[in-house]
């Protein structure tokens, strides 16, 4: 046992002087340290609020060029941000069950396949449909509401942000943890009450961590202006997607035939599109999603050959400057590690995406080629993209969605944006 002791000691010794010795050496007087808090610092385009959900107390850490200040949340315990989380995702995900099978159902009936019942069963689902719409509308509604009150609103009341002399909204960053990061703390508010919104207040973005931004405003933006289109309109196993072509017309307008290269379902498979991922400079999945909430390294897109997984993105490391997820359940992570936001968007960002546009669970068709159109056009630059703007865009597409269908939360909550 001493000897075994000694071993570790001198192994130990060995180590320290390794890493001291590398700290010598020109760059990396750092290696293997903490970052240091002034090299994390969001700079001036807006605070980090980090939230963190404990047994004792909730807080808010507000990161700044001033330095960290801890706000505590009185309001909120883990307990009541679990039970918060859990009830989302049963309201979510009840929908998405019954919309599912209408759509399975109105599929076989369409292609002549039904069997005798299927008609009335179609029949059935609609009218079930229809009234847990109205539930889930008003179940997303509370959650919203409790958001603010417990979170974003005690944090927004203790920033006081104020709007630039162009109207233009003040940034700010949310990097949640626990159960808080599976909810849409970019939505909360009290819609229709002035200034009780996050929406109206600033302009929302995620980051996995501030490591994660601070790399992502230092990574050079690759060049060559061109857009990757994966468009799949049919997916084995899943319901059509019939905007996809709606979408593919943009860009194609935007870019040019020339600029914008489309996989479409048949040259749509996993290896391909990760090679082409490394070739160019924009990104655009007209696609279906999937996550595993125990497992959400398992979570990925789905393709003609199966599904490009969170761990497949994350080994690939593409670089490009903006990713478009216009796909399902692409920016929700999982229950059990959600400390570790492990989303296809995180995944992404963390690869070397710069920016991330990636949805909380399935939307409506209309509405993501309604979000789409609205953001490459508001993008849309001479040679390219001004990226630097996602984060804006989105935001004002999601407002006018909001604008629109006020009593329909489910429709604009979904949409969100990762990155600088």
């Amino acid at each position: 046992m001493t000897e075994e002791l000694d071993d570790r000691i001198a192994a130990a010794a060995e180590w320290e002087a390794l890493l001291g010795e590398i700290r010598t050496v020109e760059g990396l007087e750092e290696f293997l340290r903490p970052p240091r808090l002034e090299a994390l610092k969001p700079g001036a385009e807006g605070p980090v609020v980090m939230l963190n959900v404990g047994r004792e107390r909730c807080d808010a850490l507000v990161v700044s060029d001033d330095g960290v200040r801890a706000l505590e949340l009185p309001g909120l315990t883990r307990a009541e941000v679990n039970e918060e989380a859990l009830g989302y995702l049963r309201t979510v995900h009840g929908l998405e069950r019954a919309q599912a099978e209408v759509s399975s159902l109105r599929r076989k009936l369409l292609e002549g396949v039904a069997a005798p019942d299927d008609l009335h069963a179609y029949q059935d689902a609609q009218r079930a449909l229809a009234g847990l719409r109205l539930t889930t509308e008003a179940s997303l509604r509370g959650t919203l509401g409790r958001l603010w009150d417990r979170v974003t609103g005690p944090v927004l009341a203790h920033l006081r942000p104020v709007p630039r002399s162009d109207g233009t909204l003040p940034r700010l960053w949310w990097c949640p943890t626990g159960q808080l990061a599976l909810l849409p703390l970019h939505a909360a508010g009290h819609h229709g009450e002035p200034g009780r919104s996050v929406l109206d207040t600033v302009v929302s973005s995620y980051t996995p961590s501030l490591r994660a931004l601070r790399l992502a405003r230092e990574r050079s933006a690759p060049e060559g202006g061109r857009m990757l289109l994966v468009a799949m309109t049919r997916t084995p196993g899943q319901a059509p997607l019939p905007n996809v072509a709606s979408e593919q017309a943009l860009l194609q307008e935007l870019f040019g035939e020339s600029g914008c290269t489309v996989l479409d379902e048949s040259k749509a498979l996993g290896e391909r599109v990760l090679a082409e991922l490394r070739t160019h400079q924009y990104a655009h999945f007209s696609c279906h999603g999937t996550q595993n909430l125990n497992e959400p390294s398992r979570a990925g897109l789905l393709f003609a050959d199966g599904m490009l997984s969170v761990t497949d993105l994350l080994a690939a490391r593409p670089e490009t400057d903006l990713a478009f997820l216009s796909a399902c359940k692409t920016a929700t992570g999982g229950v059990w590690l959600s400390d570790e936001m492990i989303t296809l968007a995180a995944a992404l960002h963390h690869a070397g995406c710069r920016h991330v546009i990636a949805t909380l669970w399935s939307v409506y068709d209309p509405a993501a080629a309604f979000v789409s159109d609205h953001v490459y056009r508001e993008l849309k630059r001479d040679g390219g993209l001004d990226t630097d703007a996602a984060a804006h865009a989105l935001h004002s597409a999601v407002v006018r969605l909001r604008d629109r269908h006020p009593d329909r939360p489910s429709v604009w909550i979904p949409f969100t944006h990762t990155g600088p």
